[in-house]
């Protein structure tokens, strides 16, 4: 008897038109749990293939975490796999995930997406509820996007480069690497030689030691009675890398302390051999808080002018002004990525409370990203799914707003890049009580505080 309802439920999803812009790791992730839950998204990609930017990198590039932590909770890598996968494994791995879940048939290839305007009513600053009634596809009178998408050659595919305010890169030949501020580097993630940072940093019991955004005052205090182990855990680690690689000696220590850096994610792996290469003279490091060019290539601090045939600005990208621009709308323009004193003001890093039936996957950072990325697809699948209802605009405007105020704190002169890394299981906890699912995932009280969490340990939420 239950047969007809399930088909005419599956029958009512596949109606619903969604739409996923970008075939990268969380367009892949956001299609896959549609499809799991009876909804037909249609993904536009302007690349040939899947991958996102993965499929744009240099050959030498890596994963700058290992193959453990970067993965599909449901999808293990295949045998053989470097601990720091190559480009081209990545570029495997997710085009298999693709297969195997039925993604790639959802793709257009191809297809860029230069305009998406709302039609119908648009959020307005007096909407009491998301999409007027808190759900995803609204209620009635709901509007709907109208998507411009150009076919054709996918040579138009443009990316926004931020300013430089990082680092150069180093080439296979000699060149010069100008660093504004050296983040921390790292040549492995275990320290004294056995133990992972994940035991250090990504349990809860290394959560109890931070101010996480709307946890409430006990949690405060008892981060606040915990302050000296925190800073002496930390400060152990700095002392362990700083002794392990000659960061001193070619004057690449960092500012941050380390804590700090893994809560506003500017930690990263080293380049195999590179010290080596600045011992022998192929990478030469320059150190310049500015940086302007020259007919003979660079200017730096004090005039000086490092010649160079070739510049490459390896400095990132502008994901706050490539959101605005695919909307037509100044309205949503102009609030969709927040402003320069707020960090972009999305809901469980997820949603834009006066930004009716539209999701954001991916644009917040974790240490290992397709971790978070996977979980925020996940909720946005059961919300779709109509498992929960959002709560009101001011309630969600009040959660953005506490955690704005702790991106604010744990990033520093960098706080507009939203991180999770120092929270990043606080944050899954939220968005398990949301979709009804138990947050605490071990076996056992012990592994419960003092294992690492990992995407695996979500694995049958789907």
């Amino acid at each position: 008897m239950a047969v007809p309802e399930i088909t005419h439920t599956m029958d009512r999803k596949a109606a619903k038109r969604v739409a996923i812009v970008g075939a990268g790791t969380s367009g892949l992730a956001a299609c896959k749990h549609l499809l799991a839950r009876g909804f037909r998204p249609v993904v536009f990609e302007a690349g040939a293939s899947v991958g996102g930017l993965w499929t744009r990198t240099l050959a030498s590039t890596r994963l700058q975490s290992p193959a453990a932590g970067y993965l599909f909770s449901d999808f293990p890598w295949p045998d053989g796999a470097d601990a720091f996968p190559r480009h081209d494994q990545v570029v495997k791995y997710l085009a298999a995930y693709a297969r195997r879940f039925g993604v790639d048939g959802r793709v257009r290839f191809r297809s860029k997406v230069v305009a998406a305007e709302y039609v119908g009513a648009d959020g307005a600053d007096d909407a009491e509820l998301w999409a007027g009634n808190g759900e995803a596809f609204g209620g009635d009178g709901a509007g709907r996007w109208r998507l411009t998408v150009r076919h054709g050659d996918d040579s138009h595919h443009t990316t926004q480069v931020r300013v430089p305010t990082s680092k150069d890169t180093c080439a296979e030949r000699p060149c010069t690497m100008v660093c504004r501020s050296p983040q921390w580097l790292l040549h492995d993630v275990s320290v004294w030689g056995r133990l992972h940072l994940g035991y250090l940093y990504m349990n809860r019991f290394a959560q109890l030691m931070v101010r996480k955004p709307g946890a409430g005052l006990a949690s405060s205090l008892l981060a606040t009675l915990l302050t000296p182990l925190a800073w002496l855990i930390s400060k152990l680690t700095e002392a362990y890398y700083k002794k392990a690689i000659p960061m001193r000696e070619y004057g690449m220590e960092p500012e941050q302390g380390f804590a700090g850096s893994i809560a506003s994610c500017k930690i990263g792996m080293l380049p195999e051999a590179f010290y080596d290469k600045v011992r022998g003279g192929g990478v030469i490091i320059r150190r310049s808080r500015l940086l302007s060019f020259c007919e003979d290539g660079l200017v730096l601090d004090g005039g000086r002018v490092v010649p160079a045939d070739l510049v490459i600005l390896a400095t990132g990208f502008r994901g706050d002004q490539k959101l605005r621009d695919m909307f037509v709308s100044p309205r949503v323009k102009d609030i969709v990525a927040g402003s320069p004193d707020t960090t972009v003001p999305l809901y469980r890093e997820c949603v834009h409370p006066r930004i009716p039936q539209m999701a954001v996957i991916g644009y917040a950072e974790s240490l290992t990203n397709i971790y978070a990325i996977e979980m925020m697809a996940k909720w946005v699948a059961r919300f779709l799914d109509g498992a929960f209802r959002l709560p009101s605009v001011r309630r969600m405007e009040r959660s953005v707003a506490e955690w704005g105020a702790y991106m604010r704190r744990s990033g520093g002169e960098r706080f507009r890049r939203s991180c999770l890394g120092a929270v990043n299981i606080w944050y899954n906890d939220e968005l398990c009580r949301d979709m009804g699912c138990e947050p605490r995932r071990k076996k056992g009280l012990l592994a419960e505080w003092f294992q690492p969490y990992g995407a695996v340990d979500y694995a049958d939420i789907q």
